[in-house]
């Protein structure tokens, strides 16, 4: 797209009075950058990345709070992972990552596998044993 085409359209960013760096062609055809203040068309899609997130994360929280899976799911979703990437973050097989999800076998961890994922999280082990979904 040329420099003088790239979009300007109300966005995410435009609300914050930000703008994004894009690539777009000069009067000679060379790739040159541009800001962009958002095009609708990603405004739109992102917006509905961000709510299959959120929800994402609600039903983590209400599983939790049903004792159908512990709190390491849903620190996973809250942080954007998925089991792949959280089992590399803590450097474990994925299966004991999955393992680690059933509420019974999380409670039997011991504070150093519990270090691992509190580290990855952000917090402490106690914030994370004692996760509270009120």
């Amino acid at each position: 797209m040329k420099k003088e085409e790239v979009p300007q359209d109300i966005g995410n960013l435009s609300e914050k009075n930000m703008k994004e760096l894009v690539y777009a062609t000069d009067e000679k055809g060379n790739y040159t950058t541009a800001l962009s203040t958002g095009w609708e068309p990603k405004t739109i899609a992102l917006s509905n990345s961000i709510e299959v997130i959120n929800e994402r994360i609600a039903i983590a929280k209400k599983q939790v709070k049903n004792n159908e899976v512990s709190p390491i799911c849903y620190f996973m979703e809250l942080h954007k992972m998925d089991i792949s990437i959280l089992s590399s973050y803590v450097g474990m097989w994925q299966w004991r990552v999955k393992r680690h999800f059933k509420p019974k076998v999380f409670t039997g961890l011991s504070d150093k596998i519990l270090q691992k994922y509190a580290e990855t999280f952000a917090i402490s082990i106690a914030e994370l044993r004692n996760f509270k979904t009120d």
